[in-house]
Protein backbone atom coordinates (compact mmCIF):
# COMPACT_ATOMS: atom_id res chain seq x y z
CA UNK A 1 0.00 0.00 0.00
CA UNK A 2 1.26 3.14 -0.67
CA UNK A 3 1.44 5.87 1.90
CA UNK A 4 2.74 8.60 0.75
CA UNK A 5 5.16 10.39 -2.23
CA UNK A 6 7.36 12.98 -1.51
CA UNK A 7 8.92 15.14 -4.76
CA UNK A 8 11.55 17.89 -5.22
CA UNK A 9 12.92 19.86 -8.08
CA UNK A 10 11.77 17.38 -10.94
CA UNK A 11 9.87 18.11 -14.08
CA UNK A 12 7.29 21.18 -12.63
CA UNK A 13 8.09 20.79 -8.72
CA UNK A 14 10.26 23.49 -7.81
CA UNK A 15 9.80 22.89 -3.80
CA UNK A 16 9.11 20.14 -1.97
CA UNK A 17 5.87 18.49 -1.98
CA UNK A 18 4.06 15.41 -0.66
CA UNK A 19 0.86 13.16 -2.25
CA UNK A 20 -0.08 10.89 0.84
CA UNK A 21 -2.98 8.61 1.27
CA UNK A 22 -4.14 8.95 4.85
CA UNK A 23 -7.44 9.70 6.22
CA UNK A 24 -8.46 13.24 7.23
CA UNK A 25 -9.33 12.30 11.31
CA UNK A 26 -12.62 13.99 11.16
CA UNK A 27 -14.19 12.85 8.19
CA UNK A 28 -16.94 10.68 8.43
CA UNK A 29 -17.73 9.26 4.91
CA UNK A 30 -17.26 6.19 3.18
CA UNK A 31 -15.68 4.47 5.92
CA UNK A 32 -14.97 1.76 4.16
CA UNK A 33 -12.18 3.31 1.83
CA UNK A 34 -10.36 3.41 5.26
CA UNK A 35 -7.92 0.23 4.79
CA UNK A 36 -6.93 -0.52 8.38
CA UNK A 37 -2.99 -1.66 8.59
CA UNK A 38 -0.94 -2.50 10.97
CA UNK A 39 -2.87 -0.65 13.85
CA UNK A 40 -2.45 2.58 10.69
CA UNK A 41 -5.00 3.54 8.26
CA UNK A 42 -4.57 4.41 4.50
CA UNK A 43 -6.86 5.16 2.07
CA UNK A 44 -8.06 2.72 -1.27
CA UNK A 45 -9.11 5.78 -3.23
CA UNK A 46 -7.38 8.69 -4.82
CA UNK A 47 -7.95 10.98 -7.73
CA UNK A 48 -5.89 14.52 -8.72
CA UNK A 49 -7.43 17.08 -11.07
CA UNK A 50 -5.79 20.12 -12.56
CA UNK A 51 -5.63 22.31 -15.72
CA UNK A 52 -3.60 21.16 -18.83
CA UNK A 53 0.10 22.02 -17.84
CA UNK A 54 -0.37 22.22 -14.33
CA UNK A 55 1.41 19.11 -13.50
CA UNK A 56 -0.37 16.20 -12.25
CA UNK A 57 0.84 13.98 -14.71
CA UNK A 58 4.24 14.97 -13.45
CA UNK A 59 3.67 13.06 -10.55
CA UNK A 60 2.83 10.16 -11.87
CA UNK A 61 6.10 10.70 -14.28
CA UNK A 62 7.88 10.84 -11.55
CA UNK A 63 6.80 7.95 -9.36
CA UNK A 64 7.02 5.75 -12.78
CA UNK A 65 10.85 7.10 -13.30
CA UNK A 66 11.23 6.14 -9.26
CA UNK A 67 10.26 2.40 -10.36
CA UNK A 68 12.12 1.99 -13.41
CA UNK A 69 15.27 3.49 -11.46
CA UNK A 70 14.74 0.59 -8.80
CA UNK A 71 13.95 -2.17 -11.07
CA UNK A 72 16.37 -1.66 -13.82
CA UNK A 73 19.14 -0.22 -11.39
CA UNK A 74 20.26 3.00 -13.42
CA UNK A 75 18.70 6.55 -13.33
CA UNK A 76 16.31 6.46 -16.96
CA UNK A 77 17.53 8.74 -19.32
CA UNK A 78 14.22 11.25 -18.61
CA UNK A 79 15.58 12.10 -15.25
CA UNK A 80 19.12 12.79 -16.37
CA UNK A 81 18.17 16.78 -17.04
CA UNK A 82 14.90 16.72 -15.14
CA UNK A 83 15.23 19.28 -12.77
CA UNK A 84 12.88 22.41 -12.26
CA UNK A 85 14.05 24.95 -14.50
CA UNK A 86 12.67 28.01 -13.22
CA UNK A 87 15.50 28.24 -10.50
CA UNK A 88 19.30 29.52 -10.45
CA UNK A 89 22.02 26.48 -9.93
CA UNK A 90 19.63 24.07 -10.71
CA UNK A 91 22.08 21.20 -11.87
CA UNK A 92 23.47 21.73 -8.31
CA UNK A 93 20.43 21.36 -6.13
CA UNK A 94 19.29 17.89 -5.29
CA UNK A 95 16.00 16.06 -6.75
CA UNK A 96 14.46 14.13 -4.38
CA UNK A 97 11.91 11.57 -4.70
CA UNK A 98 11.02 9.37 -1.36
CA UNK A 99 8.41 6.85 -0.85
CA UNK A 100 6.72 5.19 2.12
CA UNK A 101 4.91 2.31 1.63
CA UNK A 102 3.60 -1.46 3.28
CA UNK A 103 4.65 -4.71 1.91
CA UNK A 104 3.80 -7.48 3.28
CA UNK A 105 3.02 -6.02 6.54
CA UNK A 106 6.11 -4.32 6.86
CA UNK A 107 5.94 -0.41 6.91
CA UNK A 108 9.09 0.97 4.29
CA UNK A 109 10.33 4.28 4.13
CA UNK A 110 12.35 4.74 0.93
CA UNK A 111 14.52 7.97 -0.58
CA UNK A 112 16.80 8.70 -3.22
CA UNK A 113 18.91 12.33 -3.71
CA UNK A 114 19.76 12.74 -7.20
CA UNK A 115 22.67 15.35 -8.11
CA UNK A 116 24.11 15.88 -11.68
CA UNK A 117 23.45 12.17 -12.52
CA UNK A 118 25.04 10.59 -9.34
CA UNK A 119 23.07 8.92 -6.67
CA UNK A 120 23.87 11.17 -3.81
CA UNK A 121 22.09 9.47 -1.53
CA UNK A 122 20.26 5.99 -1.13
CA UNK A 123 18.37 5.15 1.97
CA UNK A 124 15.80 2.46 2.89
CA UNK A 125 14.33 2.31 6.67
CA UNK A 126 11.61 0.70 8.19
CA UNK A 127 8.98 3.08 8.94
CA UNK A 128 7.86 3.92 12.11
CA UNK A 129 5.08 5.22 10.68
CA UNK A 130 4.97 8.36 12.88
CA UNK A 131 4.49 6.12 16.14
CA UNK A 132 8.04 4.81 16.75
CA UNK A 133 11.70 5.78 15.54
CA UNK A 134 12.23 4.76 12.30
CA UNK A 135 14.69 1.83 11.92
CA UNK A 136 17.72 1.81 9.71
CA UNK A 137 17.93 -0.85 6.89
CA UNK A 138 20.83 0.76 4.77
CA UNK A 139 22.34 4.32 4.09
CA UNK A 140 24.08 4.47 1.13
CA UNK A 141 26.29 7.71 0.36
CA UNK A 142 28.11 8.81 -2.95
CA UNK A 143 30.50 12.07 -2.96
CA UNK A 144 31.31 14.40 -5.71
CA UNK A 145 34.15 12.18 -6.18
CA UNK A 146 31.80 9.14 -6.92
CA UNK A 147 33.37 7.41 -4.23
CA UNK A 148 30.57 5.70 -1.88
CA UNK A 149 30.07 4.45 1.42
CA UNK A 150 27.43 2.24 2.64
CA UNK A 151 25.69 2.19 6.46
CA UNK A 152 23.60 -1.11 6.95
CA UNK A 153 21.55 -1.90 10.24
CA UNK A 154 23.94 -2.54 13.56
CA UNK A 155 23.80 -6.04 13.57
CA UNK A 156 24.83 -6.26 9.88
CA UNK A 157 27.63 -4.18 10.63
CA UNK A 158 28.53 -6.45 13.60
CA UNK A 159 28.82 -9.36 11.65
CA UNK A 160 32.14 -10.61 9.86
CA UNK A 161 30.63 -12.03 7.23
CA UNK A 162 28.61 -9.36 6.14
CA UNK A 163 31.53 -7.14 6.69
CA UNK A 164 32.97 -8.98 4.05
CA UNK A 165 29.83 -8.56 1.51
CA UNK A 166 30.37 -4.76 1.97
CA UNK A 167 33.47 -4.42 1.04
CA UNK A 168 32.64 -6.55 -2.12
CA UNK A 169 29.55 -4.98 -3.04
CA UNK A 170 31.35 -1.00 -2.96
CA UNK A 171 34.77 -2.65 -4.48
CA UNK A 172 32.65 -4.34 -7.72
CA UNK A 173 29.20 -3.53 -8.09
CA UNK A 174 28.16 -0.09 -6.67
CA UNK A 175 28.28 2.72 -9.26
CA UNK A 176 27.40 6.32 -8.93
CA UNK A 177 24.55 6.55 -11.16
CA UNK A 178 22.88 3.14 -10.15
CA UNK A 179 20.77 2.22 -7.38
CA UNK A 180 21.68 -0.58 -4.76
CA UNK A 181 18.29 -1.80 -3.63
CA UNK A 182 17.94 -4.78 -6.04
CA UNK A 183 21.11 -5.57 -5.80
CA UNK A 184 20.73 -5.91 -1.48
CA UNK A 185 17.78 -8.17 -2.67
CA UNK A 186 19.89 -10.38 -4.06
CA UNK A 187 21.76 -11.05 -1.29
CA UNK A 188 21.27 -14.30 1.01
CA UNK A 189 22.29 -12.56 3.52
CA UNK A 190 20.03 -12.80 6.92
CA UNK A 191 20.47 -9.24 7.61
CA UNK A 192 18.67 -8.23 4.47
CA UNK A 193 15.44 -10.37 3.87
CA UNK A 194 13.32 -7.31 4.35
CA UNK A 195 14.83 -5.56 1.28
CA UNK A 196 13.29 -8.26 -1.03
CA UNK A 197 10.09 -7.29 0.11
CA UNK A 198 10.51 -3.23 -0.25
CA UNK A 199 12.11 -4.39 -4.15
CA UNK A 200 8.76 -6.70 -4.41
CA UNK A 201 6.64 -3.19 -3.72
CA UNK A 202 8.36 -1.70 -6.85
CA UNK A 203 8.72 -4.45 -9.27
CA UNK A 204 5.55 -6.41 -8.52
CA UNK A 205 2.57 -4.32 -6.11
CA UNK A 206 3.24 -0.50 -7.96
CA UNK A 207 1.29 -0.73 -11.29
CA UNK A 208 1.39 2.44 -13.52
CA UNK A 209 -0.69 2.81 -16.22
CA UNK A 210 0.27 5.80 -18.84
CA UNK A 211 -2.09 7.13 -21.52
CA UNK A 212 0.27 5.25 -23.85
CA UNK A 213 -0.24 1.81 -22.24
CA UNK A 214 -0.94 -1.20 -24.05
CA UNK A 215 -3.26 -4.61 -22.60
CA UNK A 216 -0.36 -6.00 -21.10
CA UNK A 217 0.48 -10.00 -21.94
CA UNK A 218 -3.88 -10.37 -21.91
CA UNK A 219 -3.46 -12.88 -24.65
CA UNK A 220 -1.13 -15.15 -22.54
CA UNK A 221 -3.82 -14.62 -19.47
CA UNK A 222 -6.73 -15.20 -21.72
CA UNK A 223 -4.79 -18.53 -22.47
CA UNK A 224 -3.65 -19.85 -19.35
CA UNK A 225 -6.51 -18.57 -16.68
CA UNK A 226 -9.77 -19.35 -17.25
CA UNK A 227 -11.41 -17.77 -14.82
CA UNK A 228 -9.61 -14.57 -15.38
CA UNK A 229 -11.17 -15.17 -19.25
CA UNK A 230 -14.15 -15.46 -17.81
CA UNK A 231 -13.86 -11.93 -16.20
CA UNK A 232 -12.73 -10.15 -18.84
CA UNK A 233 -15.28 -11.29 -21.28
CA UNK A 234 -17.90 -10.31 -18.79
CA UNK A 235 -16.74 -6.99 -17.71
CA UNK A 236 -15.89 -6.09 -21.51
CA UNK A 237 -19.61 -7.36 -22.54
CA UNK A 238 -20.92 -5.00 -19.65
CA UNK A 239 -19.96 -2.30 -21.24
CA UNK A 240 -21.94 -2.99 -24.40
CA UNK A 241 -19.02 -2.31 -27.09
CA UNK A 242 -20.62 -5.60 -29.23
CA UNK A 243 -17.38 -7.58 -27.57
CA UNK A 244 -18.48 -11.21 -27.21
CA UNK A 245 -15.15 -12.95 -26.46
CA UNK A 246 -12.15 -12.82 -26.10
CA UNK A 247 -9.73 -15.33 -27.50
CA UNK A 248 -6.02 -16.46 -28.17
CA UNK A 249 -4.48 -17.51 -31.38
CA UNK A 250 -1.28 -19.74 -30.66
CA UNK A 251 1.52 -20.19 -33.58
CA UNK A 252 4.35 -22.09 -33.08
CA UNK A 253 7.50 -19.54 -33.17
CA UNK A 254 8.63 -20.67 -36.84
CA UNK A 255 5.39 -20.90 -38.37
CA UNK A 256 4.79 -17.64 -37.57
CA UNK A 257 7.69 -15.82 -38.20
CA UNK A 258 8.72 -18.29 -41.21
CA UNK A 259 12.22 -20.16 -41.23
CA UNK A 260 13.95 -17.36 -43.45
CA UNK A 261 15.60 -15.38 -40.93
CA UNK A 262 17.30 -18.20 -38.91
CA UNK A 263 19.83 -15.90 -37.44
CA UNK A 264 16.95 -13.63 -35.83
CA UNK A 265 15.14 -16.38 -34.82
CA UNK A 266 17.51 -17.86 -32.64
CA UNK A 267 18.57 -14.29 -31.38
CA UNK A 268 14.98 -13.89 -30.75
CA UNK A 269 14.56 -17.53 -29.02
CA UNK A 270 17.74 -16.92 -26.78
CA UNK A 271 15.99 -13.95 -25.27
CA UNK A 272 12.71 -15.79 -24.69
CA UNK A 273 14.98 -17.92 -22.57
CA UNK A 274 16.70 -15.91 -20.71
CA UNK A 275 13.87 -13.85 -20.24
CA UNK A 276 11.97 -13.71 -16.27
CA UNK A 277 9.20 -15.82 -16.86
CA UNK A 278 10.83 -17.19 -20.40
CA UNK A 279 8.05 -15.23 -22.04
CA UNK A 280 8.53 -11.58 -24.04
CA UNK A 281 6.58 -8.68 -25.61
CA UNK A 282 6.38 -7.75 -28.81
CA UNK A 283 4.30 -4.58 -30.13
CA UNK A 284 4.23 -4.83 -33.91
CA UNK A 285 3.99 -1.86 -36.81
CA UNK A 286 0.56 -2.12 -35.98
CA UNK A 287 0.01 -1.07 -32.75
CA UNK A 288 -0.86 -5.09 -31.59
CA UNK A 289 1.01 -6.87 -28.87
CA UNK A 290 2.70 -10.44 -29.09
CA UNK A 291 3.52 -12.19 -26.39
CA UNK A 292 6.46 -15.24 -27.16
CA UNK A 293 6.61 -17.17 -24.25
CA UNK A 294 8.46 -21.31 -23.71
CA UNK A 295 5.81 -23.88 -23.02
CA UNK A 296 6.22 -27.25 -22.79
CA UNK A 297 9.55 -27.18 -24.75
CA UNK A 298 7.65 -24.92 -27.56
CA UNK A 299 8.18 -21.37 -27.95
CA UNK A 300 4.61 -20.17 -28.59
CA UNK A 301 3.67 -16.62 -30.36
CA UNK A 302 0.28 -15.72 -28.72
CA UNK A 303 -2.26 -12.61 -30.21
CA UNK A 304 -5.54 -11.53 -28.38
CA UNK A 305 -8.27 -11.64 -30.83
CA UNK A 306 -11.97 -10.39 -29.51
CA UNK A 307 -14.74 -11.47 -30.54
CA UNK A 308 -17.64 -9.03 -32.09
CA UNK A 309 -21.23 -10.17 -32.71
CA UNK A 310 -23.19 -9.27 -36.16
CA UNK A 311 -25.97 -10.21 -37.64
CA UNK A 312 -27.74 -13.67 -38.23
CA UNK A 313 -25.56 -14.37 -34.64
CA UNK A 314 -23.00 -14.20 -36.76
CA UNK A 315 -19.05 -13.51 -34.02
CA UNK A 316 -16.29 -12.78 -36.04
CA UNK A 317 -12.40 -12.25 -34.54
CA UNK A 318 -10.66 -8.89 -34.83
CA UNK A 319 -7.12 -8.09 -34.44
CA UNK A 320 -6.37 -5.66 -31.73
CA UNK A 321 -5.13 -3.00 -34.24
CA UNK A 322 -8.72 -2.74 -35.59
CA UNK A 323 -9.73 -1.86 -32.43
CA UNK A 324 -11.07 1.88 -31.18
CA UNK A 325 -8.49 3.71 -29.06
CA UNK A 326 -11.15 3.17 -26.23
CA UNK A 327 -11.58 -0.45 -26.71
CA UNK A 328 -8.11 -0.44 -26.07
CA UNK A 329 -7.99 1.67 -23.33
CA UNK A 330 -10.63 -0.31 -21.33
CA UNK A 331 -9.20 -3.82 -22.00
CA UNK A 332 -5.93 -2.14 -20.76
CA UNK A 333 -8.19 -1.82 -17.62
CA UNK A 334 -9.27 -5.20 -17.41
CA UNK A 335 -6.22 -7.06 -15.30
CA UNK A 336 -5.70 -3.62 -13.29
CA UNK A 337 -9.18 -3.59 -11.89
CA UNK A 338 -9.36 -7.84 -11.44
CA UNK A 339 -6.33 -6.78 -9.43
CA UNK A 340 -6.93 -3.79 -7.51
CA UNK A 341 -10.03 -5.82 -5.93
CA UNK A 342 -8.36 -8.91 -4.82
CA UNK A 343 -5.33 -8.04 -3.83
CA UNK A 344 -3.14 -5.16 -2.32
CA UNK A 345 -1.52 -3.98 -5.41
CA UNK A 346 -1.22 -0.26 -5.66
CA UNK A 347 -2.73 0.90 -9.21
CA UNK A 348 -1.94 4.32 -10.82
CA UNK A 349 -3.45 5.27 -14.05
CA UNK A 350 -2.78 9.06 -15.81
CA UNK A 351 -5.66 10.14 -17.82
CA UNK A 352 -8.00 7.51 -16.39
CA UNK A 353 -11.05 8.76 -18.84
CA UNK A 354 -8.39 8.77 -21.69
CA UNK A 355 -10.97 7.62 -24.74
CA UNK A 356 -13.46 6.07 -22.79
CA UNK A 357 -17.30 7.50 -22.41
CA UNK A 358 -17.55 10.05 -19.12
CA UNK A 359 -20.80 7.91 -18.04
CA UNK A 360 -18.95 4.42 -18.36
CA UNK A 361 -15.47 5.72 -16.43
CA UNK A 362 -18.30 6.99 -13.77
CA UNK A 363 -19.71 3.72 -13.05
CA UNK A 364 -16.19 1.76 -13.35
CA UNK A 365 -15.03 4.19 -10.73
CA UNK A 366 -18.49 4.18 -8.90
CA UNK A 367 -18.64 0.25 -8.72
CA UNK A 368 -14.97 -0.15 -7.42
CA UNK A 369 -15.67 2.50 -4.77
CA UNK A 370 -19.17 0.93 -3.36
CA UNK A 371 -17.27 -2.26 -3.31
CA UNK A 372 -16.84 -3.05 0.00
CA UNK A 373 -14.25 -6.04 -0.21
CA UNK A 374 -11.39 -4.49 -1.90
CA UNK A 375 -8.11 -4.96 -1.08
CA UNK A 376 -5.82 -2.48 -2.87
CA UNK A 377 -5.50 1.28 -3.91
CA UNK A 378 -6.64 2.66 -6.96
CA UNK A 379 -4.61 6.24 -7.60
CA UNK A 380 -5.27 8.20 -11.31
CA UNK A 381 -5.08 11.72 -12.58
CA UNK A 382 -8.31 12.92 -14.40
CA UNK A 383 -10.08 16.34 -16.06
CA UNK A 384 -13.51 14.91 -15.53
CA UNK A 385 -15.74 16.44 -13.59
CA UNK A 386 -18.37 13.87 -13.55
CA UNK A 387 -16.39 12.28 -10.87
CA UNK A 388 -16.62 14.98 -8.49
CA UNK A 389 -19.43 13.30 -6.33
CA UNK A 390 -18.88 12.69 -2.34
CA UNK A 391 -21.23 9.51 -3.08
CA UNK A 392 -17.84 7.93 -4.70
CA UNK A 393 -15.13 10.05 -2.80
CA UNK A 394 -14.46 10.88 0.08
CA UNK A 395 -12.80 14.85 0.62
CA UNK A 396 -9.45 12.97 1.12
CA UNK A 397 -9.03 11.21 -1.71
CA UNK A 398 -9.55 14.22 -3.81
CA UNK A 399 -6.34 16.14 -5.04
CA UNK A 400 -6.13 19.40 -7.44
CA UNK A 401 -2.70 20.46 -8.96
CA UNK A 402 -1.99 23.74 -9.67
CA UNK A 403 0.87 26.08 -10.52
CA UNK A 404 2.01 29.04 -7.84
CA UNK A 405 3.67 32.62 -9.47
CA UNK A 406 6.75 30.58 -9.74
CA UNK A 407 5.47 28.18 -11.66
CA UNK A 408 5.94 25.21 -9.62
CA UNK A 409 3.14 22.87 -8.97
CA UNK A 410 1.50 22.94 -5.62
CA UNK A 411 -0.89 19.68 -5.16
CA UNK A 412 -3.07 20.20 -2.41
CA UNK A 413 -6.66 17.83 -0.93
CA UNK A 414 -9.88 18.78 -0.79
CA UNK A 415 -10.30 18.07 3.01
CA UNK A 416 -8.57 21.21 3.24
CA UNK A 417 -11.22 23.47 2.66
CA UNK A 418 -13.34 21.26 5.19
CA UNK A 419 -16.36 21.35 2.79
CA UNK A 420 -19.97 20.23 4.43
CA UNK A 421 -20.65 16.41 3.05
CA UNK A 422 -23.66 17.82 1.32
CA UNK A 423 -22.45 20.68 -0.95
CA UNK A 424 -21.80 19.85 -4.60
CA UNK A 425 -17.90 19.91 -5.34
CA UNK A 426 -18.85 19.53 -8.77
CA UNK A 427 -19.84 23.05 -9.16
CA UNK A 428 -17.40 24.32 -6.83
CA UNK A 429 -14.51 23.02 -8.50
CA UNK A 430 -15.82 24.16 -11.86
CA UNK A 431 -16.81 27.58 -10.67
CA UNK A 432 -13.02 28.18 -9.39
CA UNK A 433 -13.89 27.49 -5.88
CA UNK A 434 -10.61 24.92 -5.36
CA UNK A 435 -8.36 26.70 -8.07
CA UNK A 436 -6.35 24.32 -10.19
CA UNK A 437 -8.66 25.03 -13.18
CA UNK A 438 -7.87 27.26 -16.76
CA UNK A 439 -8.07 30.60 -17.07
CA UNK A 440 -10.31 30.92 -19.94
CA UNK A 441 -10.68 34.93 -19.87
CA UNK A 442 -8.04 36.36 -22.33
CA UNK A 443 -9.30 33.94 -24.69
CA UNK A 444 -12.69 36.00 -24.79
CA UNK A 445 -10.43 38.94 -25.52
CA UNK A 446 -9.10 36.95 -28.43
CA UNK A 447 -9.89 39.20 -31.57
CA UNK A 448 -8.81 35.94 -33.88
CA UNK A 449 -10.83 37.45 -37.13
CA UNK A 450 -7.73 39.91 -37.47
CA UNK A 451 -5.27 36.82 -38.02
CA UNK A 452 -7.45 34.92 -40.78
CA UNK A 453 -5.64 37.12 -44.02
CA UNK A 454 -6.15 35.25 -47.23
CA UNK A 455 -2.53 34.26 -47.30
CA UNK A 456 -2.91 32.49 -43.80
CA UNK A 457 -5.85 30.72 -45.41
CA UNK A 458 -3.40 29.33 -47.95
Amino acid sequence: MLIRFTIENIFSFGDRKEFNMLPYPRLSTLNAHRYKLLDFEVLKMASLYGANGAGKSNLIKALYYLQKLVINEEIPLYLKDSQFKFQKHRHDTAQLLAVEFIQDNVPFYYGLEIVQGRIQTEELYKSGLGKRKDELIFERKTDENEVTTIQFLEAFEEDEKSRLLKAILIEEFVKADESVLKILSNRENKFLVEIKKAFAWFEDTLQIITPDSKPAALAHKVDKDAGFKKYAEDLMRSFHLGISSLATEKKKLREFFGEDNERELNTLIKKVEDAPKQMLGLNTGRGEELIIVKEEDNIWVKSLKVGHEGGDDLSVPFDLDEESDGTIRLLDFVPAFRNVIAAPKVFVIDEIERSIHPLLIKELVKKFSLDEHTKGQLIFTTHESNLLDQKIFRQDEIWFAEKNKSGSTDIYSLSGFKEHKTIDIRKGYLNGRYGSIPFLANLQDLNWNEYATEESLV
